[in-house]
């Protein structure tokens, strides 16, 4: 006993709905597939799900985009005007501009130089030569530049380390005088000691006094 006829309508239920969308969908993918290596047919399907998810088939012997312009050329229907045209051909020029410029890649990487002639293993080797002589330039800047810096370092702390030589000798000869007895340097000297090196005078301890 065959099964009932299925009413053709939206089903509600979104669970039995995305159940029926994936069998459905597979099932319409696998006769595409089939009719394409029967018949030898270009086939190409889009499917968009009710969430914007697409699936799709394309035979192997075409692309999405050659069907398309087989379909515009014989339905007579313009799919896409001048500028999308202009676009595509641009995006196709720098798909090529990128092929090259990979194969050129390896080729300064060293791979794939046997299909080159000797005139373009010369450029190569040019290249690589001005690649080594800027990278060197590069270093011995970045060399000069640290060596400048350690200089003016050194000369910086034989600087401070001089200011603090005749600081101390300011300070010996000043204890020197002290040491004389002259009340007038000593009260001068006293005022050019930084606070945090002035002796503080002894707090009587007040807890001998209780």
């Amino acid at each position: 006993m065959g099964r009932g006829k299925i009413e053709i309508k939206r089903i509600e239920n979104s669970t039995n709905r995305q159940v029926t969308f994936s069998k459905r969908r597979n099932g319409i993918i696998k006769k595409a597939r089939e009719i394409s290596v029967l018949c030898d047919a270009q086939v190409s399907l889009v499917i968009f799900s009710s969430s914007g998810k697409m699936s799709e088939y394309c035979s192997p012997s075409t692309t999405l985009s050659r069907l398309l312009e087989k379909y515009q050329v014989n339905s007579g229907k313009k799919l896409w005007d001048v500028k999308h045209e202009n676009l595509s051909v641009e995006i196709d020029r720098i798909k090529k501009e990128n092929d090259n410029m990979q194969i050129e890649l390896r080729h300064l990487k060293g791979g794939d130089l046997n299909s080159l002639n000797p005139k373009e293993l010369i450029l190569i080797e040019d290249v690589l030569q001005n690649g080594l002589t800027s990278v060197r330039g590069k270093q011995m800047d970045f060399l000069k530049k640290l060596k400048k810096n350690e200089r003016l370092l050194e000369e910086e702390n034989k600087h401070l380390t001089f200011l603090l030589h005749h600081q101390e000798l300011a300070m010996n000869g000043n204890v020197r005088e002290l040491e004389l007895g002259d009340p007038l340097k000593a009260r001068d000297f006293a005022c050019q000691i930084p606070i945090a090196f002035r002796v503080q005078p002894i707090q009587p301890n007040l807890q001998e006094n209780k």
